[in-house]
């Protein structure tokens, strides 16, 4: 099997657009039960900032999806009435396919990513974080993470970057795409905001159960934020 990750991302403007996509994040996971190919799923709601936010973004929504083949996927894509349903009513969509570099730790006590793919320092990277937080730190931890959040904001190098969640303030994750995995590493350890919650994250012991895992994103289909992003990675790949 040659495992391929997907993230399908959508933007809706109405209420009623809105309201039967916040209907998805419970009954959609019967439209994707027996789907050919597809061995791990997950509906993603967001939040109103681009990393963990515990303000709610009802116009904003993700559909994660691993695959046991890229054709499967792409089956899945063209033909099925839900996703097409999703498109529809989306003023702006897009899909990214990846393929899992790393990835460490559980989500559901599983480990749905099997890595296969080789990150390099100049080819661009996606990187997906997780946690379910313990009901005992929630204060604890919703007082930390506002500053990374914003601390994102406008970084170089960031081309994607949108905090989702299955469950409001327990279940979190933030997902982001970057030009380079240089760009990403500079983030990750030289701003100082992001340094602090990580080293607090080990000290408070907030998560019960967290996720992180890096893929190397190999193709874009869509528009974003009125752009079509399909050349967004070929931009910053060599040759």
């Amino acid at each position: 099997m040659n495992q391929v990750t997907t993230c399908s991302f959508f933007k809706l403007d109405t209420l009623s657009a809105k309201w039967w996509a916040f209907k998805q994040m419970q009954l959609g996971h019967y439209s994707l039960k027996n789907v050919e190919g597809l061995t791990f799923s997950k509906i993603l709601g967001s939040g109103s900032k681009n990393g963990f936010s515990s303000i709610p973004n009802f116009g904003t929504y993700v559909l994660l999806c691993v695959w046991n083949s890229e054709k499967e996927a792409e089956n899945f894509f063209n033909e099925n009435t839900f996703f097409k349903n999703y498109q529809e009513k989306s003023t702006e969509n897009f899909t990214v396919f990846s393929n899992a570099a790393e990835s460490h730790g559980f989500w559901d006590k599983k480990q749905p990513f099997k890595k296969k793919a080789k990150l390099e320092l100049d080819q661009p990277v996606l990187v997906l974080t997780r946690a379910r937080i313990r009901f005992t730190k929630l204060i604890s931890f919703w007082r930390k993470v506002g500053k990374v959040s914003h601390s994102l904001e406008n970084y170089d190098g960031v081309l994607v970057s949108i905090g989702i969640g299955e469950w409001p303030l327990i279940q979190q994750a933030t997902i982001s795409i970057w030009q380079t995995q240089a760009e990403m590493m500079d983030y990750a350890y030289k701003n100082e905001a992001h340094k602090k919650v990580i080293k607090l994250t080990r000290k408070l012991n907030w998560y019960k159960e967290e996720l992180f895992a890096r893929f190397v994103p190999y193709k874009m289909a869509g528009i974003w934020n009125g752009e079509d992003v399909s050349d967004l990675l070929s931009k910053n790949q060599t040759s």
